[in-house]
């Protein structure tokens, strides 16, 4: 039996649904207990919390490399023809 709300999307249901008129969700996808702890982000059983701590809080940070040369040369291109239009 389904219950009276939607414990996916909130909205109120009939009595006789199978599915979530609003969002779609079943017992398989939304109404179960299991597809309901899926989505409280909990680790499973395999999670290495170790190897989360290394990749976390490791002194080599990601850092990003910048624009690309190609999207500068857009923009100078772009300012240059603004100011070719705008001047005459």
């Amino acid at each position: 039996m389904p219950p009276e709300i939607c414990p996916n999307c909130g909205a109120i249901l009939p009595p006789t649904v199978k599915a979530c008129p609003e969002c779609g969700s079943d017992e398989k996808t939304g109404w179960s207990e299991k597809a309901h702890a899926d989505h409280l982000g909990l680790p499973d059983e395999n999670f290495d919390y170790d190897e989360f701590v290394k990749e976390e809080f490791s002194p080599n940070v990601a850092r990003p490399r910048g624009i690309h040369w190609l999207w500068w040369f857009t923009a100078l291109l772009l300012v240059a023809l603004f100011l070719l239009f705008c001047l005459h």
